[in-house]
C-alpha cells in the first residue's frame, strides 16, 4: 500500500507503531498497545493491516522511502561528491545524537524477526539500495573501481549504526566520516594518478 493510497487513519496508526516498534522494539509492543497508544478500536486497525506483520513491513517500507529521500536531497542540494558525502555521515550523527535512537531499524527488525521472509527481504532491499546509492556517488566522482569504494562506504554507514545501537554514543558516526572522506581522497588520489598515466 503506498502512501497515497493510505488513509489518514492508517498513517495515523503507522505512524503511532512506527514509533513504538523503533523506540522499544517489534516484539516489545503489541497490538493492544498501539490500539490504546492510537486511540483506535482494535477492528479499525485490522481493517488496515491484516496482520502485525503487515503493519511492521508497512513501518519498514515508510522508513526505507525516508532514508531515500533523504539521501537524495543531499544529492540535489550540494553538487560536489565529497560534501555529499560529509552531508550524509554528518546527518547520520545528527539522528544519532538523540537518546531515543537505537541504531538501524532494519538490522533490528531482522533481528526480532529473521525468521520473517517479508521482512529479511525488505532490510536486504534496504542495505542493496543505500550501498546502489553510495556506488552511483562514487561513479560520478569518476572513481576508477566505483562498486568496491561503494560497498566501503556501505560498510561504514553501517558500521556506525551498529556501534550506535551497541554503545549509544553517536561519536561513531563522526568517525565513520572521517574514515569515509579518507577513503574518498584516496580513490580521488588514485583516478587523478590513473588519469595522469594514460
Amino acid at each position: 500500500m503506498t502512501t497515497a493510497a493510505r488513509s489518514a487513519v492508517a498513517d495515523k496508526i503507522l505512524n503511532v507503531a512506527g514509533s513504538l516498534f523503533f523506540r522499544e522494539g517489534i516484539r516489545a509492543v503489541g497490538i493492544d498497545r498501539i490500539v490504546v497508544e492510537a486511540d483506535i478500536a482494535k477492528a479499525t486497525l485490522y481493517r488496515h493491516f491484516a496482520s502485525k506483520e503487515d503493519l511492521v513491513v508497512a513501518y519498514l517500507q515508510e522508513r526505507h522511502a525516508k532514508v531515500m529521500q533523504g539521501l537524495d536531497e543531499v544529492v540535489a542540494n550540494d553538487p560536489d561528491p565529497r560534501r555529499q558525502i560529509a552531508t550524509i555521515f554528518d546527518r547520520l550523527y545528527e539522528k544519532a545524537d538523540n537518546p531515543e535512537f537505537r541504531g538501524c531499524a532494519f538490522a533490528l527488525a531482522v533481528a526480532e524477526h529473521g525468521d520473517s521472509e517479508r521482512i529479511v527481504t525488505l532490510a536486504r532491499l534496504h542495505k542493496r539500495s543505500v550501498a546502489d546509492f553510495l556506488r552511483a556517488l562514487a561513479e560520478r566522482a569518476g572513481f576508477e573501481d566505483p562498486d568496491r569504494i561503494g560497498r566501503h562506504l556501505a560498510l561504514l554507514y553501517d558500521g556506525a549504526l551498529a556501534r550506535r545501537a551497541v554503545y549509544g554514543d553517536p561519536e561513531p558516526m563522526r568517525d565513520a566520516r572521517d574514515c569515509a572522506l579518507s577513503l574518498f581522497d584516496m580513490a580521488a588520489r588514485n583516478a587523478s594518478t590513473a588519469h595522469i598515466t594514460d
